[in-house]
């Protein structure tokens, strides 16, 4: 077995690992590069293998930056299987559309303000696009033994972070990989703890915070606080969140923070058609979180759902106190860039970065205090309060990530440690060399490897 790291080397967007089995392929995971523009073009760069030739796709959940390339490998001649849970089927369903939308709008919008250097600015792919790639889907079940291709065994384990979300382990007849996926943390408020590992003879380990612990702190508590002191000033709370993850933990912990009185109640907006949808898949879902139905239908129903373009503009034109969450979770596009481009300026409002910030994003300037950031060719000054929130981070951090591989019976022959940033990705590797004594590796672009069998 054979394996090339297509993405997620040295950042933590467009994962792709392409394995060579037999003469076959099958690409885990099928991502978009987000963030920087030499990471953003990689996405028009054809990949090493003609799509024709990929035999199978094995998804191990939805975010785009796992799932957005699917609909341009369909274009491209792609014409397998692909495999997921069945939530993450149904989050695909919602969440590739729209990003073939998305694509659309931005590139309508660039060309009637003739600002691309481009003449025609084009979409990656169109929401058609994406709805063929969904007629690809098969869908597993947890714990259940598949084959993606003969002779190569799969099986997918819960890795919390989202709905559907999962590790993977194949094997052949002589070796065995586990893919980690995007790992969540064990004490997540909504989502399921990620599953103890299965043995493998080699891991491909995620290190998005492979150079932080999350705070102690409470997020009801670190909400609450920056939504009052928002409120007493009469702003305007904008958060970017993630459509599917954070924008439903952060609804449910609105819900109860009103619940409890610890805030007022004042108007909450969900500026996400997507997230909307995606409430619905956590509601048929239910076995995939912690929490009771009843608290899933209140959290459905913490804020009003903004729909149209129309409502969207409108909320631009309106005072605080409000809270108004909306896609895309690191403002790379999405409704939230309008919103940041009209509250931004003024020393009232608030912008609370939810999430990871991926670099060369607009929501890592905004973390690392830029007092300006560029949206649709301006310069929008950036006067309002800036704040984060670790808290609600769905990844698992640095020690998290140690304990759950600590947790495999015996160790692997070795560790490739991939979808983090440089920093982050060496420092879980010297974290798992030092702190559990396993070989540890972090492969760089396009590098390919041959998974021997593990040493007796």
């Amino acid at each position: 077995m054979d394996l090339q790291f297509l993405g997620a080397t040295g950042t933590v967007t467009g994962s792709k690992y392409l394995v060579r089995h037999a003469g076959r392929h099958v690409l885990v995971d099928c991502g978009l590069f987000q963030g920087y523009k030499d990471l953003r073009l990689r996405n028009w760069q054809p990949l090493s293998l003609a799509a024709v030739d990929i035999d199978a796709v094995v998804l191990t959940h939805a975010h785009i930056d796992h799932s957005g390339y699917l609909p341009l490998l369909v274009k491209q001649g792609f014409r397998g299987p692909v495999f997921a849970t069945a939530a993450t089927r149904d989050l695909c369903r919602i969440m590739l559309p729209d990003s073939g939308g998305l694509q659309e709008e931005e590139a309508d919008f660039l060309n009637r303000h003739r600002l691309s250097r481009h003449a025609p600015a084009l979409p990656l792919y169109t929401r058609n696009d994406a709805v063929r790639s969904l007629e690809r889907f098969h869908t597993v079940g947890w714990g259940k033994d598949f084959e993606p291709l003969q002779g190569l065994a799969a099986r997918f384990s819960r890795a919390g972070h989202m709905p559907g979300a999962a590790s993977l382990r194949l094997a052949d007849a002589h070796t065995s990989v586990l893919f980690s996926g995007d790992l969540g943390r064990a004490n997540d408020l909504m989502l399921l703890a990620p599953e103890p590992p299965p043995h493998a003879d080699h891991v491909v380990v995620e290190s998005t915070y492979g150079n932080r612990q999350h705070g102690d702190g409470d997020l009801l508590e670190a909400l609450a606080a920056v939504i009052n002191r928002t409120s007493a000033r009469g702003g305007v709370l904008v958060i970017p969140a993630f459509a599917v993850g954070r924008a439903q933990t952060l609804l449910y912990a609105i819900h109860l923070l009103k619940q409890r009185g610890a805030i007022h109640h004042l108007p909450v907006y969900l500026n996400s058609p997507m997230a909307a949808d995606a409430i619905e898949v956590y509601r048929h879902h239910l076995r995939e979180l912690r929490i009771p139905p009843a608290d899933c239908e209140a959290m459905a129903h913490a804020a009003h759902v903004v729909r149209t373009p129309d409502e969207s503009r409108e909320l631009n034109a309106r005072k605080g106190p409000m809270v108004i969450v909306a896609g895309s979770g690191m403002a790379t596009g999405g409704r939230v860039v309008h919103h940041i481009k009209a509250f931004a300026p003024h020393k009232r409002n608030t912008i609370l970065l939810a999430g990871f910030q991926a670099g060369g994003t607009r929501g890592a300037a905004l973390a690392a205090g830029a007092k300006s950031v560029r949206i649709h060719g301006e310069d929008v000054p950036v006067r309002c309060e800036v704040a984060q929130l670790d808290a609600a981070s769905a990844h698992a951090d640095a020690p998290e990530v140690e304990s759950w591989l600590r947790s495999m019976k015996a160790p692997p022959s070795r560790v490739f440690v991939t979808h983090g940033e440089p920093p982050a990705a060496d420092a879980m590797r010297q974290r798992i060399e030092r702190g559990l004594g396993w070989d540890a590796y972090v492969p760089y672009y396009l590098e390919s490897v041959s998974l021997k069998a593990a040493k007796s």
